[in-house]
């Protein structure tokens, strides 16, 4: 899909863009609203991604240079990727524990919007903490160093797991008590408040969403919430899913082009319109059960088991909010989602199809 070319307008005119509310069904066309964000941006934005080939990394890449042109976006990330690969577009490696070369790449790039999503998610970060601290917090450190050297717009992605077991779980607001039982947990809520502070004492310009499960077409990469990925692909392959997690847990999710609408979205939103720098983000929430129940409307032989559960994980998500308040977000910038539960389980069977059998499929990549 090629790049779209942004439209210089006014100031004015981007605040109606970014607060622009699709009356567009997704179904018919669900990236009308970042056509319209695109054209209504004076200057496109030059954004450099670290973590970028990690579940959230490729989408806000592909969004970003169908948005604003390839020339526009720089992809960093410690993997060898394959020169075909269709991400690989001003790929470098970056080693985001190297305030050096961050550096170097913001001012070698002329970069004036830093996305960290470099992280160690849930379930990893507990098999190896002093690594999750280093990528999750240390390294943080060293990118709000170079956001406030440079005065760079910065963007690091916190998430329900900043939240604990003493948090209220029932539509959980921006402002609680957190007080996360994992190591993934306690690096979000450091970055949350070292940004905060780096906001409030260096004027850095901050961002940070807390994101509820993601769930996109890309394989899962060790997260608590990861079995609403994983059941997608059971279901095609196999026609039933071993569930890690008890049938009635509930946890907050989102669909990824949702995901990628908030971060483009936030990102676009004037300074003055924020009352805070951390905000919740949703989309929906469901069980095990229900999302199974979402998956027989469309494959009625479909099975699940919970033969498997993980303590571990079962243990983490019981700490975990069951739903989020983004009432702030909403009212703030704009923010809203598009995919409720039964249009996710549909968009995703039909990419994971055409994954699996590209010839039978023409559609674009981009959902």
């Amino acid at each position: 899909m090629s790049a779209r070319r942004g439209l210089a307008v006014s100031s004015a005119s981007v605040r109606v863009g970014f607060q622009f509310r699709t009356q567009h069904s997704h179904s018919l066309d669900p990236l009308s609203r970042f056509r319209a964000l695109a054209e209504a941006t004076h200057v496109k934005p030059r954004t450099l991604i670290t973590g970028s080939f990690g579940q959230l990394g490729r989408g806000l890449g592909s969004m970003l240079r169908y948005m604003y042109g390839e020339q526009y976006v720089f992809m960093t990330d410690i993997v060898r990727v394959d020169r075909n690969n269709p991400d690989a577009v001003n790929y470098s490696f970056l080693d985001v524990t190297n305030e050096k070369a961050i550096e170097e790449m913001v001012v070698n790039n002329n970069i004036d919007t830093l996305v960290h999503f470099s992280a160690l998610l849930s379930a990893v970060g507990e098999n190896n903490v002093p690594l999750a601290i280093e990528v999750n917090a240390n390294a943080s450190n060293k990118i709000l160093e170079v956001a406030r050297k440079h005065r760079l717009k910065v963007f690091i992605p916190s998430t329900i797991g900043a939240f604990g077991p003493t948090t209220p779980l029932d539509l959980t607001p921006d402002i609680t008590i957190q007080r996360p039982r994992t190591i993934y947990g306690v690096t979000k809520v450091y970055n949350e408040l070292l940004g905060e502070y780096y906001a409030e004492r260096f004027g850095v310009d901050f961002r940070c969403l807390r994101f509820p499960g993601i769930i996109s077409a890309t394989k899962p990469g060790g997260g608590t919430t990861d079995y609403a990925i994983q059941i997608f692909y059971d279901a095609l392959i196999h026609g039933e899913h071993k569930c890690y997690l008890e049938p009635n847990t509930r946890l907050p999710m989102m669909y990824d082009t949702d995901c990628m609408a908030s971060i483009v979205f936030f990102l676009a939103a004037p300074q003055e319109q924020l009352s805070m720098r951390t905000y919740n983000v949703t989309g929906f929430s469901f069980t095990p059960d229900e999302i199974a129940a979402a998956i027989r409307k469309v494959m009625p032989d479909f099975k699940i088991t919970y033969e498997n559960i993980c303590p571990i994980r079962q243990k983490i998500a019981n700490s975990w909010p069951k739903a989020l308040d983004d009432t702030n977000a909403r009212r703030d910038w704009g923010w809203h989602n598009d995919f409720d539960l039964d249009s996710t389980v549909n968009i995703m069977f039909a990419l994971l199809q055409a994954q699996m059998h590209p010839q039978e499929h023409t559609f674009a990549k981009l959902p």
